[in-house]
């Protein structure tokens, strides 16, 4: 099926200035890859709302329509998945490409891997040089034959994928997990048991086991983390259609939210505090500093320090939610005193090396960063302005050019963001929203 196609230009200028108003968090992709990848396992009729538009999204939704399920969107824009009678070639090779989603391929390939076929997986830009290791190391144990381009894209795997007991690395991204889970659930997964060591982003496998519920397929039963056992007997998915509303998304709502700290006040709707998404600790961040901040059901009002006072700098252990980043150090470009972030150590395999690249790019806007190991100081402005009239420029990270936009609210002057388009990986509206908060943009 197509998408809307928005139009990002390559360059974007920010003009500082206050913003105000009442805007809607973007679907969480998140969830929404989640969702679609349930919807695909169940074998059965789902109506997914509130879907997402981001580049990733789409991708998803092109892999389990490679994979064989039907789907399209009906008049109130909900997409509508048919997996009852996958439409492929069981003997056939089938092509499944994943862009630059790094959810996407952890989360796909194993599910791919259930059909008996040969699947070429493929990507593009920054996915090509993320590693792969884990399918190497994992799928040959579960009867999945792979190769693979010394440990990274593109890969040629042949199943079908046997559930069997196994233990997995979880330091490197729970994603892998959520893949394995969706999979074993698929195949009927019955008495075994997937033990993880060192697993990180633990909120978002609670997503996972959430969405999974939802969908009515087998959830394991969850040993604090440790491992994640599937009960012995088979499980009956129930009849008729299943409806699942994507969450709004903290990972880009944070932005709005940092951005309503920094020169608000705004409102944010569709953010739900009591979501299992790792990205809503973003609160915890944004209380610490001081900002007004009031937090309802489905809505959040946020604005800056009253007038005497700067927002504080914090202490915020990151390594859970890897993504807030870069919204906090906007946050923390204009709090009073050094902010710490824990978690540098889950930076390296994003977009970009986020950690040398927010590090890089906030130089551009007189914002000094340090980093020590695990640790990441920010020194501050205060009630200063960041430097203006700068040009920074996104590394083809989505997350990066929005927080070089969020941090120009309150520079002295212009900031240039190159390869702007960027933000289309995640929240394609992401400018067009600020400008409804009345940013004043140039293209």
């Amino acid at each position: 099926m197509t998408f809307e196609n928005i139009t990002v230009p390559y360059s974007i200028t920010v003009h500082p200035g206050n913003i105000n108003g009442i805007i809607t968090a973007p679907a969480s992709k998140s969830s929404m890859q989640r969702a679609v990848a349930a919807a695909l396992v169940s074998g059965g009729m789902s109506i997914i709302q509130n879907p997402g538009i981001s580049n990733d999204d789409q991708a998803s939704v092109g892999v389990i329509e490679a994979l064989g399920a039907l789907v399209r969107k009906d008049p109130a824009g909900a997409l509508q998945v048919d997996a009852t009678n996958l439409v492929t070639d069981p003997a056939g090779a089938t092509n499944v490409h994943f862009g630059e989603s790094g959810l996407g391929i952890r989360m796909f390939t194993s599910i791919a891997a259930l059909r008996p076929g040969t699947i070429h997986i493929a990507g593009e830009g920054s996915l090509k040089t993320r590693p792969m290791d884990f399918f190497d190391e994992t799928l040959p144990k579960l009867g999945v034959s792979i190769k693979s381009n010394a440990g990274k894209l593109p890969l040629e795997i042949q199943g079908p994928l046997v559930p069997e007991d196994i233990t997995i690395d979880g330091s490197l991204s729970s994603q892998f997990l959520t893949g394995l889970l969706l999979a074993y659930a698929a195949a009927g997964a019955s008495d075994v048991t997937i033990t993880v060591i060192d697993l990180k982003s633990r909120p978002y496998v609670d997503l996972t086991l959430k969405v999974m519920a939802d969908f009515g397929l087998k959830v394991p039963v969850n040993n604090n983390y440790q491992s994640f056992y599937f009960e012995k007997g088979a499980h009956l998915k129930p009849a008729g259609t299943t409806t699942y509303q994507v969450e709004g998304d903290w990972s880009g709502g944070a932005f709005l939210l940092v951005a309503g700290a920094i020169k608000g006040p705004v409102t944010v709707n569709g953010l739900d505090p009591q979501s299992t998404q790792a990205d809503k600790a973003v609160l915890l961040a944004l209380a610490d500093t001081g900002c007004q901040l009031s937090v309802g059901s489905d809505q959040i009002k946020i604005g800056p320090a009253p007038a005497d006072q700067a927002l504080k700098a914090f202490h915020f252990d990151a390594t859970d939610c890897p993504d807030l980043f870069p919204p906090l150090v906007a946050l923390a470009a204009y709090c009073e005193g050094k902010t710490v972030i824990e978690g540098v150590t889950r930076l390296t395999h994003k977009e970009s090396n986020r950690a040398l690249t927010l590090q890089d790019e906030f130089a551009k806007l007189g914002v000094k960063i340090e980093l020590q190991q695990d640790l990441m100081i920010i020194e501050g402005q205060g009630k200063g302005q960041l430097k203006g009239d700068a040009v920074t420029h996104s590394r083809h990270d989505h997350r990066i050019a929005m927080a070089a936009a969020v941090a120009a609210l309150g520079a002295s002057g212009p900031v240039e963001i190159q390869e702007a388009a960027a933000v289309k990986k995640s929240y394609p509206n992401f400018y067009r929203h600020l400008e409804q908060l009345g940013v004043t943009l140039s293209y």
